[in-house]
């Protein structure tokens, strides 16, 4: 179970930080990450880290795969996490 802790805070930490950088490559003109790898980071387990870059870095909030997705994966795996405990 510590495995597991470690993990989600590891991937939330993650996808926190692509969401930030992506917004800087957009603002920069530079690469950028794919909706794709944001969404499957998300799924991965970084919901939340998701959330929480789409709201810092005001980042994909009018795409409604992410602004209606991203807390709909979240409430997902928080019934998932609950449920194996």
């Amino acid at each position: 179970m510590e495995i597991f802790v470690y993990y989600l805070l590891a991937i939330n930490i993650l996808t926190f930080i692509m969401f930030n950088l992506d917004k800087w490559y957009a603002a920069t003109g530079g690469w950028r990450i794919s909706e794709r790898s944001l969404i499957l980071a998300c799924l991965a387990g970084g919901a939340l880290g998701g959330f929480l870059g789409m709201k810092y870095a005001h980042h994909k909030t009018k795409k409604t795969l992410f602004f209606v997705g991203i807390p709909l994966i979240g409430i997902l795996q928080l019934i998932f996490v609950i449920w194996q405990l």
